[in-house]
């Protein structure tokens, strides 16, 4: 894999992590809305954390379309679960969130699993279908 798409992984990760924290810190700051009251949902958009959580998910969802143009998905979403571990750090460093014990081993488990997706191919071979003879085959009348 060349370094371009280790980019464009690293990319989806950042994104990703920076986007999901930045909303975040902004919902706090903006309180509880509910989709019933759409009003308030326009009016978090004034919530510059919230825009800027918008626009880093934006890049996410960028990096991640490119991502899924040259690798299938079930490499390209467990290569990206990385930024769980990334926003779990950040969210308690950042955000002083309380991460349990049990969160931090579900996190262990998701980057074990990254780590053996990561050692299989990016890009499957697709399957085709056997070549079937078109030309009608005599019978046989003995």
């Amino acid at each position: 894999m060349s370094w371009r798409k280790y980019l464009v992984l690293a990319g989806v990760v950042v994104f990703a992590a920076c986007g999901d924290l930045t909303l975040s810190r902004g919902m706090k700051e903006v309180g509880n809305i509910s989709l019933s009251h759409l009003p308030e949902l326009i009016t978090s958009l004034a919530n510059p954390w919230v825009v800027l959580g918008i626009v880093l998910l934006l890049g996410f969802f960028a990096s991640y379309t490119t991502a899924l143009s040259w690798a299938d998905l079930t490499y390209v979403l467990p290569a990206t679960s990385v930024s769980y571990v990334l926003l779990a750090l950040m969210a308690k460093f950042l955000l002083h969130e309380h991460v349990t014990l049990t969160r931090w081993a579900g996190i262990l488990l998701i980057s074990t699993g990254v780590g053996v997706v990561a050692g299989g191919p990016a890009l499957t071979a697709p399957h085709t279908p056997p070549v079937r003879d078109t030309e009608p085959q005599p019978v046989n009348r003995g």
